[in-house]
């Protein structure tokens, strides 16, 4: 089992095309290019955390998670509010949530739809993954967070652990608050 996080693909949202610059002719075009891209790399034994805004309708969230590979669980986003459980695809919905990263990295994940200056454990060196600004907000290369958007990839693919662990390793931490600071302090 691979694990892997996206969020944002707005499934059935015409004005998302626009608002976010992407480059399909019309919704038919996104949703077949967003579900084809999650397809090529999702198998069906992996699991995938999606940090919010699924779907633009919620009565057609079901038909969206038919047709994507994987099991899922969706932390809420702005456009999710009546969301609970949907089917085997998706039988999780959760506001925010910490995960710890299989090894051999280990580390915690803070899963939230919107980015944190701070997370639970940010200064000891969790990661925060988080979606809903479409790749608007800089990356902070000392904040061990990342937007994993389908339009912060140009495949609009969802992000491995793998390729989080990687991003994260580039980064030079460096805590913003006081649970950061060494013992002798």
């Amino acid at each position: 089992m691979n694990i892997f996080f996206t969020a944002d693909q707005h499934f059935g949202h015409a004005n998302i095309i626009k608002h976010a610059k992407r480059p399909f002719a019309d919704v038919t075009e996104m949703d077949h290019r967003l579900i084809d891209a999650w397809n090529a790399r999702v198998t069906n034994r992996d699991l995938v955390y999606h940090l919010g805004d699924f779907a633009w309708r919620t009565g057609k969230v079901a038909a969206y998670a038919k047709q994507l590979k994987g099991a899922i669980i969706l932390i809420r986003g702005n456009h999710d509010p009546k969301l609970g459980s949907i089917n085997a695809r998706m039988p999780v919905v959760h506001d925010v949530r910490m995960i710890r990263a299989p090894p051999p990295d280990g580390h915690e994940i803070w899963l939230s739809h919107y980015a944190h200056r701070v997370w639970p454990k940010s200064g000891h060196g969790s990661y925060h993954l988080y979606g809903h600004s479409h790749g608007g907000l800089p990356d902070n290369p000392h904040a061990l967070s990342m937007d994993v958007g389908v339009d912060t990839r140009p495949d609009f693919a969802p992000y491995s652990l793998d390729e989080i662990v990687a991003a994260m390793a580039k980064k030079t931490f460096k805590p913003v608050d006081h649970h950061g600071r060494s013992t002798d302090d």
